[in-house]
């Protein structure tokens, strides 16, 4: 795939993660701007070894965002609601106080 089209792909990619990490979070939505931002500070980068860097270092961020973060919302002075999506969800191993010796 030619670098131009990852790059598309990617930006494509950060802002639907964006809007699926932050649903109903208008102040989070804002990453947007962030997002445009960096995007715009390399619109000129010509070397092909620095595009690469920054196609990983962006899929490195999605990858975080999407696996990572969680929403949290306030709902007392000292109380946070977390509100995981269903993709983070997944089934937990029993935890063993007390494990049994190798032989």
């Amino acid at each position: 795939m030619r670098q131009a089209a990852k790059v598309l792909q990617l930006f494509k990619t950060l802002h639907r993660t964006r809007q699926q990490v932050f649903k109903n979070d208008a102040r989070a939505l804002e990453a947007r701007i962030k997002i445009n931002e960096e995007f715009k500070c390399n619109k000129s980068e010509t070397s092909p070894k620095k595009i690469e860097e920054l196609i990983k270092i962006g899929s490195d961020v999605e990858l975080i965002l999407r696996t990572s973060v969680i929403q949290g919302i306030h709902t007392d002075h000292n109380t946070l609601k977390l509100v995981p999506r269903k993709d983070l969800l997944i089934e937990n191993v029993p935890y063993c106080d007390a494990p049994t010796q190798k032989q």
